[in-house]
């Protein structure tokens, strides 16, 4: 691996269970298990527990007085809808409406917020804020500052009673408790569809955590599942699903847009492709027959095309091939009609879905 990719506190441990690593967001990160492999650590986290190190997401805090009306002004969601204690995903737009990254806040008070952004946009979303904030604001960059775990599955809720962490608070909520004399947060998020937690925990506390879970009985699941997890979801991968030429109206994120506010980025753009209705949406699509769709294939309905792919993989739950995909909205294909992803220069049929394509707990 490159000097130049960074890695996360918990690369030892990877090593150690014979990890096979991969360069994602600018990190060298693990990308699936020995003796386990995509496959069952997607079944653990659908039938039991696994946890992810996702200590590559970035981290930033805003703080001053009014630092959640500032970030409410800049970003689409509308943090007036939820009180402290809770967490909620948001956009970052530029003035065209493209999404620059899709990220979680935390709302801890008035004049502090907490946000988790991409790896690979965490800079620019710091930098946007930061040559935004007024006088009394801060805005600091703690990518180093924290890891994240990730422990997600049916069993989640038990292993974390065990280890005497916090675990029946709601979904999209947070709550700080200590653990082995250190100061961690949990919140009740995940990227997979189940019932899960996400444990934002001190850079150098990490090992002590991610031993505890493993001990625990959970099993360490890879980057490979939990893109297969994701896509079974219909979650938006940024850079595939979502990007600076894919907004939010399009990407069927609209329910993540304060669309009252007088404010956020990108907000005249994105009303009036609203009003206007988008020019393609993003679609699911799941193979009748075999094949394994990836991104960037094209969509054919007949001999028209349609679209394009941004997503695609197996899924381990419906055995099947499935795709997320940019789907012209005129004329108009209903959930439900077939049409054939080119695969290599070979027509193979899928049918229009509506995501998520598998029945989860994840609240």
């Amino acid at each position: 691996m490159s000097a130049e990719l960074l890695q996360s506190p918990l690369h030892a441990r990877h090593v150690a269970l014979g990890a096979k690593f991969a360069a994602f967001g600018g990190w060298d990160m693990p990308l699936e298990y020995a003796g386990g492999g995509v496959l069952k650590e997607h079944a653990a986290v659908r039938e039991s527990a696994g946890v992810f190190d996702v200590s590559h997401l970035g981290k930033a805090t805003v703080r001053g007085p009014g630092a959640a009306a500032f970030v409410n002004a800049c970003l689409t969601n509308d943090l007036g809808r939820i009180a402290p204690g809770k967490a909620q995903y948001t956009l970052c737009c530029d003035e065209t409406g493209g999404v620059v990254d899709d990220l979680i806040a935390y709302l801890y008070d008035d004049d502090h917020v907490f946000l988790i952004p991409n790896a690979a946009n965490t800079a620019e979303v710091v930098r946007r804020l930061a040559t935004t904030a007024p006088n009394g604001i801060t805005v600091t960059g703690e990518h180093r500052s924290y890891a994240v775990l990730a422990v997600q599955g049916p069993r989640s809720e038990a292993v974390l009673g065990e280890l005497g962490l916090p675990a029946d608070h709601g979904y999209m909520s947070f709550a700080t408790a200590a653990f082995a004399g250190s100061e961690l947060v949990v919140c009740r998020t995940g990227y997979t569809g189940e019932h899960g937690y996400e444990l934002v925990v001190g850079w150098d506390d990490a090992p002590a955590v991610w031993d505890a879970v493993i001990a625990a009985g959970v099993r360490p699941c890879g980057l490979g599942a939990r893109d297969t997890l994701r896509t079974e979801m219909g979650y938006p991968l940024h850079g595939q699903d979502l990007s600076l030429d894919i907004s939010p109206v399009q990407a069927g994120a609209g329910w993540a847009v304060g669309w009252s506010k007088p404010a956020f980025w990108g907000r005249d753009a994105l009303t009036a492709e609203k009003a206007a209705g988008p020019r393609r949406r993003l679609r699911g699509l799941e193979l009748t027959g075999r094949g394994i769709p990836r991104g960037h294939m094209q969509v054919y309905a007949g001999d028209k095309l349609v679209g394009e792919t941004t997503s695609g993989t197996f899924s381990p739950t419906k055995k099947a091939g499935i795709a997320l995909a940019l789907i012209d909205t005129a004329p108009a294909l209903a959930d439900g009609a077939l049409v054939e992803i080119d695969i290599r220069g070979r027509r193979t049929e899928a049918r229009l879905t509506k995501p998520p394509f598998v029945t989860t707990q994840v609240r």
